[in-house]
């Protein structure tokens, strides 16, 4: 069945915005919102606005890689936004899609933005869509002057730098790709175009995403022995100029803005740690990567 075009925009954000009170949510919290700008590298206006929320999501996808290294180090994996801005912030370190768009949630609402957490299903490994898939993903919808967008730094090798505007069907182009929202049975669908084909991302509903699903959908993707970020390491960055770098396992991958891509394989701990330094920012301790499996 094709996509069905809604009947309009869809509110997706209650008017207000986040105003969660659950100990882990965004209010009570406090941590320094201008070292976590200085960790992005970003130093303009921060007035809730689409310019302001397209370059913070750039600046994020480009300064925090996504990463997995402490699921696979068997390291517990904190959601609160104080822990949160220690391991990203302080640390330097990156994550997976519950902190990083944990944490961008609550940059986000501390800035004034309407935004809400929405949980999501991943389907790149999964084209059937007849084939339901964990609900283990965290993506956020933030509205502006009654529009609703999405926005995602937390997606690996496709987190996005710009945020799609909520439209079934609407072709956006972004500084590294090209995307499209579309609906279909309830169901959102997160794409983007690879060559001719449209590959989907994820899908989602609209459905919010508390504090206390979050834990639950991070508890299995860091200890359930079938979960991807389990199997072997896994690190994403979008580059400026349309660029990507990816690592998956012992393959350290570069990706052009013309889609053209370079493949480096990785021999052993040594490598490892200089591609996660040379590459994501990340510097670990050798006698922690002779634990991690390339393949």
């Amino acid at each position: 069945m094709g996509a069905r075009r809604g009947p309009g925009p869809v509110s997706l954000v209650p008017e207000g915005g986040v105003r969660l009170t659950r100990q882990g949510d965004p209010v009570g919290n406090t941590f320094d919102i201008d070292a976590y700008l200085a960790r992005l590298g970003y130093q303009g206006s921060t007035a809730p606005s689409l310019a302001v929320l397209d370059a913070l999501t750039r600046a994020h996808s480009q300064t925090i890689p996504f990463e997995n290294l402490d699921v696979l180090l068997r390291r517990p994996i904190h959601l609160e936004p104080q822990r949160l801005y220690d391991k990203l912030v302080t640390a330097r370190r990156g994550g997976y899609c519950f902190e990083l768009n944990g944490l961008f949630l609550e940059l986000l609402a501390r800035l004034g933005f309407a935004v809400r957490p929405l949980a999501a299903r991943v389907r790149l490994s999964t084209a059937d869509r007849s084939i339901m898939v964990q609900r283990t993903h965290l993506t956020l919808a933030v509205t502006l002057d009654g529009q609703d967008w999405i926005t995602d730094v937390g997606v690996g090798a496709t987190s996005l730098t710009r945020a799609l505007r909520l439209e079934d069907g609407l072709v956006q182009a972004t500084s590294h790709d090209t995307r499209r929202l579309v609906r279909e049975d309830g169901r959102w669908f997160h794409q983007v175009r690879h060559a001719d084909q449209w590959i989907d991302v994820y899908e989602f509903t609209g459905e919010d995403m508390p504090m206390v699903d979050r834990e639950v959908a991070n508890w299995y993707t860091s200890t359930h022995p079938g979960s991807f970020f389990l199997q072997r390491p896994t690190a994403a960055l979008a580059l400026p100029e349309g660029r990507r770098v990816s690592l998956l396992g012992k393959v350290l991958k570069f990706r052009e803005a013309d889609g053209s891509a370079r493949d480096q394989e990785l021999d052993g701990p040594q490598d490892l740690q200089a591609a996660l330094g040379e590459h994501f920012g990340i510097d670990l301790p050798m006698d922690a990567l002779r634990t991690i499996p390339l393949d």
